[in-house]
């Protein structure tokens, strides 16, 4: 989950730890000042434990079950599926798992150091395995099977028993894929033997209907020969080495310090589930998702093989406006400006990315394959990429005569660096006044799956719809609450206001529901509850506590220093938002919130803060029962609702046959099944969405703009949830409006 980081520096508590730590640290940098040559790793270590006992909200005690909890934290992250380690392996790692509590104390890596070249050693030996079981046709008549849960699955004692267990790893998957190809085989035959037929009858009676039968009887007859049994068993295990391959590729790019991240991520959960360790390289990715924009050419890249590969061009961006790259273009060689190119054939992905990026306004040159074959080398000169899809969108929709906005905003972004850069504040308070230019007489934000942000900007958010007050409180360790206002009187948009959320919205989001929730300024609806997360995050930079650059860049530190809590209150810890109109969804029954955390901080309330109850919804309890109404006598929700207990019912199902025919068996029932819940896909609210007059000049010239407009738009169109919110819009009307029932609506579709 992405989480609620406040960057205030400036903010008191903030800089007084910051002070602390500087003042305390500075025996740190002397002892470090001269040792020009002493281990980062050993640094690192020292310096994050240090600084989160310092800095956290609640720090855990170091000690034996501490080292316990990151010893299975660490051993479970390092070989999830269990296919590489044998048990004599765990036995000897097994003997540490009371020490590395005394090993984070002492800066010692012995058991980092065990765990990691033994890693290496077993993947090593694993790729002769895969290969080796790929050489040869699996038997599928063979009456044995397989069980995925791996958590409760023991390691392998022997090497017999792990190319056994890669066997039957391997043989599932080539099975699964082998019966989607027959599956799809046979379903094409079936379509040749009805256009046969159907050709056959026209062809009696020459016209049918007053139409030209476009399939005569040759026509529908396929020059492709049916493949056998043996050529697509053949082509399952050539695609499954060229995925394993892939894999191991990308698991060979990782080095040491990438390892070495993820032995200190298991130390740092262990204080809480957010508090986490950012490598160079990921603070800079962090970086970008919180603000939404690079310096570089603006394109996606991915790794396939020794190959980089592009796999999207960024719309508006240098490369997009360029024209010369496209998707699928194969990147051999990078130069800077006119200096002499690198091969990057073979070279991780994270160090092609680096060349490829620098600062606005320099040149990039890059050698590249062209899909047709060509070999060309095309200049770009580096600028300010923005990810759009990073930022608030807005969309209107006509219903029953009235016209709405619909705002979703996927994460609380804000840049940090630029104080004239893109916020999600600055930018959902744009998006109402264009709605409100258009004249809209209701506006939903839809914040379903966005993880948080910024905290800044949910005040600035909230601010839009009330007229001035409390938006929330936050307290430090120790320390007296501090209230957040919005003490700005005016109010941007005062109309019906719905807040869309669902289980994955967290953090920011749910700052946002609560406060316009307890307000009681519009009515929140979505799942049960949200996600449950409410703690503050600071990312600190470690470099400034340690003035000897030889160590290198050593990354940052996200950690929880904070709790934030309702103006009523109450923590949205563990409990979230729960909703005002519950909507069942696919996930409703999952254990997926901030409560099913191991280490996850607990609920608590504190004082309640004054504020005034918004009192201009005359409708507000009215439409919140219509709303409930609706939904309780709704087939598709109850039908989304039974779906959901399948869905969490199978989640226990984790043995699979490996006969071929056991296995078709079985998926066909699962499919026959799932067919009866195949109209929540099809659903279709019969609304048409459409962009705003700015983007639609801008889509006039952006064909990715569009092209994203418009999926966004079918999406929308085919989403009972929107549909909902915008029936709750028309309830909390004050003026007479005609209107059909949605219930009878969807009632009539469920029926056609």
């Amino acid at each position: 989950m992405n989480t609620i980081i406040n960057f205030m520096k400036r903010h008191y508590k903030i800089l007084l730890t910051i002070v602390v730590l500087s003042i305390t640290l500075f025996a740190f940098n002397s002892n470090y000042r001269n040792e020009v040559n002493s281990d980062k790793d050993k640094l690192l270590l020292e310096l994050l434990t240090f600084v989160i006992e310092k800095g956290h909200y609640s720090p855990a005690t170091i000690d034996d079950t501490f080292s316990k909890g990151v010893y299975k934290d660490y051993i479970q992250a390092l070989d999830p599926s269990k296919r590489f380690f044998l048990q004599a392996d765990i036995d000897e790692f097994a003997k540490y798992e009371t020490q590395i509590d005394d090993q984070i104390l002492n800066k010692d890596l012995t058991f980092f150091t065990l765990t990691y070249d033994r890693l290496m050693q077993r993947m090593g030996e694993t790729k002769g395995i895969y290969k080796s079981i790929l050489e040869n046709p699996f038997d599928f008549k063979v009456d044995e099977s397989f069980n995925t849960d791996y958590e409760k699955a023991p390691y392998a004692k022997n090497t017999e028993e792990l190319k056994e267990r890669w066997r039957k790893q391997i043989k599932l998957s080539a099975l699964s894929s082998l019966t989607d190809r027959l599956k799809m085989q046979e379903n094409k035959g079936k379509v040749l033997e009805d256009s046969n037929d159907a050709a056959m009858e026209d062809e009696d009676n020459h016209v049918v209907d007053g139409v030209t039968p476009l399939v005569t009887k040759t026509e529908a007859k396929s020059d492709e020969k049916p493949k056998t049994f043996e050529e697509l068993e053949k082509e399952t295990r050539e695609s499954a080495k060229k995925s394993l391959d892939e894999y191991f590729s990308f698991m060979g790019d990782l080095n040491r310090n990438d390892w070495f991240s993820v032995y200190i991520n298991s130390i740092t959960a262990r204080f809480d589930p957010h508090t986490n360790y950012f490598a160079p390289d990921e603070k800079e990715r962090f970086d970008v998702s919180m603000s939404g924009k690079l310096e570089g050419i603006g394109a996606r890249l991915q790794k396939k093989n020794d190959f980089t590969e592009i796999s999207e061009l960024i719309s508006g961006g240098p490369a997009w406006r360029g024209k010369q790259l496209e998707a699928g273009d194969v990147i051999m060689k990078v130069a800077q400006g006119s200096a002499e190119p690198v091969d990057v054939v073979g070279m991780r992905l994270d160090d092609v990315v680096k060349k490829i990026k620098g600062p606005k306004g320099t040149e990039v040159r890059l050698t590249v394959k062209k899909v047709d074959g060509t070999i060309k080398v095309i200049s770009i000169i580096r600028d300010i990429v923005e990810i759009e899809e990073t930022y608030v969108k807005s969309s209107v929709v006509n219903k029953n005569g009235l016209n709405y906005g619909v705002i979703y905003l996927p994460k609380f972004y804000i840049d940090f660096e630029d104080k004239n850069g893109r916020d999600a504040g600055k930018d959902i308070a744009l998006e109402v006044d264009r709605l409100k230019k258009v004249g809209v007489d209701g506006i939903v934000l839809d914040v379903r799956d966005d993880g948080g942000g910024s905290l800044s900007t949910v005040v600035d958010i909230a601010g839009l719809f009330i007229s001035e007050g409390p938006i929330v409180q936050i307290k430090s360790a120790g320390r007296r609450k501090e209230v957040l206002f919005d003490r700005d009187k005016k109010i941007e948009w005062d109309g019906p206001l719905v807040i869309m959320v669902n289980s994955f919205s967290a953090s920011a989001s749910e700052i946002l529901a609560a406060a316009i929730q307890d307000y009681k300024r519009g009515i929140i609806i979505g799942s049960k509850q949200t996600y449950g997360k409410g703690t503050v995050q600071n990312v600190i930079d470690l470099n400034q506590f340690v003035r000897n650059s030889a160590v290198g860049d050593l990354g940052a530190l996200k950690t929880t220093t904070q709790k934030f809590y309702r103006i009523n209150g109450g923590s949205t810890q563990l409990e979230g938002v729960s909703s005002d109109v519950v909507m069942p969804d696919r996930y409703s029954y999952l254990k997926m919130g901030e409560r099913d955390v191991e280490n996850a901080m607990p609920w608590d309330k504190i004082d309640a803060a004054e504020y005034t109850i918004w009192d201009k919804n005359a409708n507000f309890n009215k439409a919140i029962t219509n709303s409930k109404n609706r939904i309780a006598s709704s087939e598709y929700f109850k039908l989304i609702d039974e779906n959901a207990k399948w869905i969490d019912s199978r989640s226990e199902d984790n043995t699979y046959s490996l006969h071929i025919d056991k296995f078709r068996t079985a998926q066909k029932e699962i499919e026959e099944k799932a067919k009866k819940y195949k109209p929540i896909s099809k659903y279709k609210n019969n609304l048409q969405f459409t962009s705003l007059p700015y983007e639609m000049d801008q889509i006039k010239t952006d064909n990715i703009l569009k092209e994203k407009r418009d999926r966004w738009h079918e999406a929308l169109s085919k989403d009972i949830y929107i549909e909902e919110a915008l029936n709750v819009l028309d309830d909390l009307q004050t003026k007479s409006i005609s209107k059909q029932s949605g219930t009878q609506k969807k009632d009539k579709l469920v029926k056609s």
